[in-house]
């Protein structure tokens, strides 16, 4: 018999009822966390634990980047999702120079960059739970 995780069944209960809106945020919320995760590498003494802890979390971080650049509904967003497709790719290549070079100067940047798209992000779905603007969000994404 397989021991149950909680968190994992948190997650999982998290994901299959949030909106769209509320997904976006937690895939940025994943991004900030990996990165911050290799980030942490950079502290390790032993240089293979270092490269492992870096590559893997930024790879993963590429990963949400990745997922979120191809759910982008570019028919619907317009320029506004045009320019994030831009932003994600520049955040992906930032992401793949810092994780060859193992240097943290590309991690941090992203780091700061989506973590002020996050923070936006959060204040228009609170702006829309409390009713003050109209719900636009979903249109970035592909059906």
């Amino acid at each position: 018999m397989r021991a149950v995780n909680p968190w994992a069944s948190y997650r999982q209960v998290a994901t299959q009822t949030a909106s769209s809106g509320q997904l976006v945020l937690m895939l940025f919320d994943g991004i900030i966390r990996f990165l911050e995760r290799a980030n942490g590498g950079f502290g390790l003494t032993d240089p293979a634990a270092a490269n492992e802890q870096i590559s893997n979390n930024v790879l993963k971080a590429q990963a949400i980047i990745h997922e979120l650049n191809i759910s982008l509904n570019v028919q619907e967003g317009g320029q506004f999702a045009d320019t994030l497709r831009q932003l994600y790719l520049y955040f992906d290549r930032r992401l793949q120079q810092s994780n060859m070079t193992k240097t943290p100067d590309g991690i941090s940047e992203v780091i700061g960059r989506v973590t002020i798209l996050r923070d936006a992000w959060a204040q228009m779905l609170q702006a829309q739970t409390d009713g003050s603007v109209p719900d636009r969000g979903s249109q970035l994404l592909a059906a």
